[in-house]
């Protein structure tokens, strides 16, 4: 097949859109398949994994650059020629992607992934949520089908009256995130730096934004024995460093490949704060390392975590559940063992080769229903 990804962040950004995007180009590369990529200007590579990858202008927002229309979107797919155009956390450059390829007649399918409404519902921007929505649904409804993340996100797409839904995950590296990393030179040394004393360490990796609400961490203060280690930065550090100053906290900073892998070994507990999480990718990293989570029950984490199975979920704005859980799993290391052994196998059907598969297969269902539509456009 040929597949034209067109997606509103990739390298040197790094997100979840990014790591998914890359991952399903490594996936098209191995199984033989072409492709092309066309992304915001923000200094990307010419190609990546041998697809070229096309930059159009963009203007930089909250450190993130965002794709603005460009009549070259349009020239660029017709060029290429693909059966499917891949529409990667649409906005405005996906959004401008899937018009480009209805009007070119080739079926799209777009990938929802960045809770946009939401952001407009916890910034508390009244009729801008309703427009948030409206835009969510103007862009979704013009692709011939979007693969949503969870359960919760489908409930709210339906709600919406978003069209042509269908459900699809992410996949998590079983290799790299693995129980064995708990005795690598590398992890070991981190724990003894994180838990000089033998303390239990729980654990965050991600953005430090106001979406994460890492803050919520102060509801841990003076539990006995328990130290903290967030991993990763944001502009929410400073805002979230006072919240939590006093705090046996280790801040990793930014972490990935194998030191990524050796921080999510060295934790005993994994806590994700944020209850707007469309899917919750680190959530499945931190089960592919064995360790047990504790989440909001909200979003992608209800489809994650197996309550009382992998890990616990709270209430979302309940901090006093948040501790209740952490403290339980904080003084049972027997519950901790068992409960990360169940995280892992939670997952083992997730390898990014099997969601990619997943993946070729909607494109092919779509390409398919489309065909009629298709020759009698060119007839």
């Amino acid at each position: 097949m040929r597949i034209a990804i067109v997606t509103e962040s990739f390298l040197p950004t790094t997100n979840g859109v990014t790591n998914s995007v890359c991952k399903v180009l490594d996936h098209l590369r191995a199984e033989g398949h072409e492709a092309m990529v066309i992304v915001p200007a923000a200094g990307s590579p010419s190609e990546y994994a041998g697809f070229p990858v096309h930059e159009v202008p963009a203007i930089a927002y909250r450190q993130f650059p965002v794709g603005l229309p460009s009549p070259h979107v349009q020239r660029l797919i017709a060029a290429f020629r693909p059966d499917v155009v891949h529409a990667a956390s649409p906005f405005l450059l996906g959004a401008q992607a899937i018009a480009a390829a209805g009007r070119l007649g080739v079926p799209s399918v777009a990938i929802f992934q960045t809770d946009v409404a939401g952001y407009a519902r916890r910034n508390h921007l009244g009729a801008a949520t309703a427009f948030a929505w409206r835009m969510v649904r103007w862009i979704h409804n013009g692709a011939a089908l979007t693969l949503v993340p969870s359960s919760a996100s489908m409930h709210d797409l339906e709600a919406a009256g978003i069209r042509g839904l269908a459900r699809w995950g992410r996949g998590v590296d079983l290799v790299r995130y693995h129980p064995a990393n708990r005795v690598d030179p590398a992890t070991t040394a981190l724990r003894d730096r994180l838990a000089p004393d033998g303390e239990v360490v729980v654990g965050y990796v991600g953005r430090i934004a106001p979406e994460k609400q890492v803050e919520r961490f102060a509801a841990l203060r003076g539990l006995p024995g328990v130290r903290l280690a967030i991993v990763g930065d944001g502009p929410s550090t400073p805002a979230v460093r006072r919240a939590l100053a006093g705090m046996p906290v280790t801040w990793l900073g930014r972490l990935g490949g194998a030191e990524l892998a050796a921080a999510y070994a060295s934790f005993d507990v994994f806590v994700h704060t944020g209850s707007e999480e469309t899917f919750g990718q680190t959530l499945q990293e931190a089960f592919a390392s064995g360790v047990p989570v504790v989440a909001p029950r909200s979003g992608g984490p209800i489809d994650l975590v197996e309550h009382g199975v992998n890990g616990f979920l709270f209430e979302p704005t309940d901090d006093a559940g948040l501790r209740a859980a952490v403290t339980l799993l904080s003084r049972d290391l027997g519950l901790r063992l068992r409960m990360g052994e169940a995280g892992r196998r939670s997952v083992l059907a997730r390898s990014w080769h099997a969601v990619c598969g997943e993946l070729v297969g909607h494109y092919e269902q779509t390409v398919a229903a489309a065909a009629p539509k298709t020759i009698l456009r060119s007839s």
